[in-house]
C-alpha cells in the first residue's frame, strides 16, 4: 500500500481488468461477496496481495510475485513459507478467492504437490499425480447431484443429462473450483469445460464441501484421473441460450463418447 492517494478506479489497470467480470453469473455466486470487496480495494490502487490479505481466511499469506526465490518451485515455496506469490492479474485474483473459500482443499493440494516434489524433484515433465493436481487446481468443478445426473454425465449422454433429466438440476449444485476456469469464464464460451471431480459431494455449505473434498484427496485417487468433462454453459439455468434444445446439437462441444478425446468435452 502506497502512502500516496490511490488512482481513481477507472484509471487503474486493475479496474480495467475487473470491469469484464459479471458478478451476477451463477458460477460466481459463492465468490461474489468477498470477490467484490477485494476487487474494490484492488481497483482503488491497492496491490492485489494486500487486498486479498484483508479478506483472507489465513490459510496462506499473499505476497508479491517477486518474493518467490529464483529457482524455487511455486508450490514448494507455498508449502515451506505459508506465503502465496501473487501477480496483479485476474488469474491470481481468482486463485486468491479460491484460497479464501476452499482453504482446506487448497492446502491439501499444496501438500500433495510438495510431497511429489520431495519424492521426484522437479522433472521436465510432471508425473501423473502432479498433472492431476494441477488440473484440479486450475480446472475442477464440484458437483452435488442426484444419481441419474451422475450416470448421464459418466456416459456423456448429453440429451439425457441436459434435456430428459433437466428438472433434476433443481436438486443439484455445481461449484467451479478451478481458478483458471473462473478466469476463462470472464469471457464465457460454449466450449468452456470443467473437469468434474468424481466425488459425490454431500449437501452442505461451502465449509462442509471444502472439508469433504480435502479429506478425499490423496495421490492414489488423483493418479487415476478422477474427472468427468462437463461443458458449463450447458448447465440448466447457467446460460439463457441453453433453453433451446438445439443448443446441445453442437457436436464440437457436446461430443459423443466415441468422438471424445482424452481430457474433456471441449476446451
Amino acid at each position: 500500500m502506497s502512502g500516496s492517494a490511490p488512482a481513481a478506479p477507472a484509471e487503474t489497470p486493475a479496474a480495467q481488468q475487473l470491469a469484464a467480470i459479471d458478478w451476477q453469473q451463477p458460477w460466481l455466486a459463492g465468490l461474489r461477496g468477498s470477490g467484490e470487496r477485494v476487487a474494490a480495494l484492488w481497483a482503488r490502487g491497492w496491490t492485489l496481495h494486500d487486498a486479498l490479505n484483508i479478506e483472507s481466511s489465513g490459510a496462506v499469506h499473499f505476497v508479491a510475485q517477486d518474493e518467490l526465490p529464483a529457482g524455487k518451485a511455486y508450490e514448494q515455496y507455498i508449502f515451506e513459507s505459508g506465503c502465496c506469490p501473487t501477480r496483479g492479474n485476474l488469474h491470481d485474483f481468482f486463485n486468491g478467492l479460491c484460497w479464501m473459500h476452499f482453504p482446506h482443499t487448497k492446502l491439501r493440494l499444496n501438500q500433495l504437490q510438495a510431497a511429489q516434489i520431495a519424492a521426484d524433484g522437479i522433472q521436465p515433465a510432471r508425473g501423473p499425480v502432479r498433472d492431476a493436481l494441477t488440473l484440479f487446481d486450475e480446472n475442477a468443478a464440484l458437483l452435488c447431484a442426484p444419481a441419474p445426473l451422475w450416470q448421464a454425465l459418466a456416459t456423456r449422454d448429453w440429451q439425457r443429462l441436459f434435456i430428459d433429466l433437466r428438472p433434476l438440476w433443481a436438486d443439484a449444485s455445481l461449484t467451479v473450483f478451478g481458478h483458471a476456469l473462473l478466469e476463462k469464464l470472464v469471457t464465457p464460451r460454449k466450449a468452456h469445460t470443467a473437469h468434474v471431480y468424481l466425488m459425490q459431494a454431500q449437501a452442505g455449505d461451502a465449509h462442509d464441501l471444502d472439508a469433504q473434498v480435502a479429506a478425499s484427496l490423496d495421490a492414489d485417487t488423483l493418479s487415476s484421473k478422477p474427472f468427468l468433462p462437463l461443458p458449463l454453459l450447458g448447465v440448466p439455468l447457467w446460460w439463457a441460450a441453453n433453453e433451446d434444445p438445439g443448443f446441445y446439437a453442437d457436436r464440437q462441444v457436446f461430443r459423443t463418447p466415441a468422438a471424445q478425446p482424452e481430457g474433456g468435452a471441449g476446451q
